[in-house]
């Protein structure tokens, strides 16, 4: 079973402060890049991998979806999903990604959000999520950048004029890293972009869009703590299609 380390109280309360767990997608400076990867939610049946507080699930009932499935492994992200409405029209269910069984044909859609860097198996993923969807339908995720995952402590350093620089801590080597986020001890499974690629390509799926996040100059101009995100990319985003 995946680390459920979004169960424990001192990850889980500071996970509820940030801004995407306050704020919901307009939170999340990825999601307008996300979303312009989706294709139209109407009439479509909907599988969110790693559903969290239901943000996104809610976006595609709100959105006309047909049914709409909301997977985590976390009881406490589930309840506040829940809690959040509405009473019809979305399913929340608890899952572990490393070990997911989904119904053949049983979607359109399949979704998820900074997820996958949790599961170690993801060539098993690909294929559950493969045979789940319908011919032609889409798979679109975010997930932690590898790059951004690799650094090394402290993270960054000032080059000789005055630039950050962030050094990649052995890119090649992929694995269970540890890191210290919210809570000590968090596990993330580290993998290279072409690994990502590959797999997906192994499983079946045809790759229709990657992109290296990085926030536009308007969300600068919004947030300048953005101005950040222009030094290495933070996520990986993709649109495949069976």
């Amino acid at each position: 079973m995946a680390q459920n380390i979004y169960d424990q109280p001192d990850f889980f309360a500071g996970y509820s402060q940030l801004g995407r767990s306050v704020e919901g997608l307009d939170g999340a400076a990825e999601w307008p890049a996300l979303r312009a990867m989706l294709p139209d939610v109407g009439g479509l049946r909907v599988v969110d991998l790693g559903c969290g507080f239901g943000w996104f699930c809610r976006w595609a009932h709100e959105h006309g979806a047909k049914e709409v499935l909301g997977l985590d492994l976390s009881e406490k992200m589930l309840a506040r999903a829940r809690v959040a409405g509405p009473d019809v029209g979305i399913t929340y269910a608890r899952a572990d990604l490393d070990q997911l069984s989904l119904p053949q044909d049983g979607f359109d859609l399949a979704y998820s959000s900074l997820a996958l860097h949790y599961v170690e198996d993801v060539a098993r993923l690909f294929s559950t999520v493969h045979q789940a969807l319908s011919p032609g339908g889409h798979f679109v995720f975010s997930t932690e950048h590898p790059i951004f995952m690799a650094p090394t402590n402290p993270g960054w350093s000032i080059d000789a004029e005055g630039r950050k620089t962030w050094p990649v801590d052995r890119y090649l080597v992929e694995g269970p890293r540890k890191t210290d986020w919210l809570a000590k001890g968090v596990v993330k499974h580290h993998r290279t972009i072409g690994t990502t690629l590959n797999t997906l390509i192994r499983a079946g799926f045809t790759i229709a869009h990657v992109e290296e996040f990085r926030p536009t100059d308007a969300q600068i101009a919004a947030k300048p703590e953005l101005m950040e995100e222009l030094e290495r990319p933070m996520f990986l985003l993709l649109s495949a299609r069976r």
